[in-house]
């Protein structure tokens, strides 16, 4: 049976950064009072009105196709990790699919939060363990500012929009080695979005009462994230007899960076092992693993023992186990060298 290995990785940030000082001036926080407790100095905000998620998921998947040298028709499967897709239906992977052109492909949208691109990647592999399909492209993408509520001080200082994409391909060695996921609905009140759906569809009520922004309470949500991270990363590390000298990198989702360092911690990682992004982009709910891969491409080496984890609403919460398909250094540079050569001929 073959691995489902990580061959290509794409990525798309807005233009406009949101910085800590701009968020001085909307609400009651301070610039010292962000980075203490959460880590984030800025974050991107796609700010056009007519563009949404699967504009930011088409763009990350063009650079992944592009990078791998692969024509959009190759692609088979298209799953789009999102909490915030354009519309309810049709899925927004459909919308990708058309945006690319990748007409040999069919695709569907997942659902899971923070844990969205884990559980996306781990839901993915399984077409390619199973023989089913040998190019799958995994998207993280969340247009966050658009169900974040600028008037909620403690909440409208952590997201960010972005997305992320990486193809899925066999390999006979390296790939995603091995996953564990959880979920638990029981306190599902303290971190979800009320408004929108059938239980509260919209009405003028739902509206005046902001059911449609993201709730959390932090705290809460904190203590949550915080063991749930911690105790599954260590699970999937004990699961293979992996030691934190066995690990190149945790690749953790970037929610909070105290949740972060715990997790690090329990792992017994010191810091240069640990990818954060989390003080130029916020969270970006499903992209932020995602983009952490994209960030450190180049530092990657074939055989690398990953480790992937994320904590999200729902509660959703899992890690996986992967290990790194290729030399990320000279793929980037061939990538660029392309890049630069079709500039030239246009």
């Amino acid at each position: 049976m073959p691995y489902a290995a990580i061959t290509a990785v794409g990525h798309f940030l807005p233009e406009d950064r949101l910085t800590n000082a701009d968020l001085e001036k909307m609400v009651d926080t301070s610039d010292e009072w962000i980075r203490t407790r959460t880590g984030i100095r800025e974050r991107r905000i796609l700010r056009d009105p007519n563009k949404a998620t699967s504009y930011m998921a088409t763009e990350a998947a063009r650079e992944c196709l592009r990078k791998r040298g692969m024509d959009p028709e190759d692609v088979e499967l298209i799953i789009v990790a999102t909490v915030t897709p354009d519309m309810f239906f049709p899925a927004t992977a459909c919308l990708v699919q058309a945006n690319l052109g990748a007409r040999n492909a069919w695709g569907f949208d997942l659902s899971a939060a923070c844990s969205g691109f884990l559980f996306a990647l781990s839901t993915a592999a399984r077409f390619i363990e199973s023989g089913k399909h040998k190019r799958v492209m995994v998207i993280g993408a969340d247009k966050m500012s658009t169900i974040t509520d600028y008037t909620d001080r403690k909440n409208c200082i952590l997201f960010g929009d972005a997305a992320a994409a990486v193809l899925l391909e066999p390999d006979p060695e390296c790939g995603v080695i091995d996953s564990v996921e959880h979920c638990d609905g029981n306190n599902w009140e303290l971190l979800c979005m009320l408004g929108g759906g059938s239980l509260n569809p919209p009405t003028h009520e739902t509206v005046d009462r902001k059911m449609h922004y993201l709730h959390q309470e932090g705290r809460s949500v904190f203590k949550l994230a915080v063991e749930g991270m911690a105790q599954v990363a260590v699970e999937i590390m004990e699961r293979n007899n992996l030691t934190a000298d066995d690990v190149r990198y945790l690749v953790p989702h970037q929610a909070n960076l105290r949740i972060i360092d715990a997790t690090a911690r329990r792992m017994g990682l010191s810091p240069d092992k640990v990818m954060v992004n989390i003080d130029r982009y916020g969270n970006t709910t499903a992209a932020t693993i995602p983009l952490c891969l994209y960030d450190w491409e180049r530092q990657l080496r074939r055989g690398d023992n990953l480790i992937l984890a994320a904590f999200g609403g729902g509660f959703t919460w899992g890690a996986i186990y992967l290990k790194w398909a290729y030399d990320g250094d000279k793929v980037a540079a061939a990538a660029e060298a392309t890049a630069e050569t079709s500039t030239e001929n246009a």
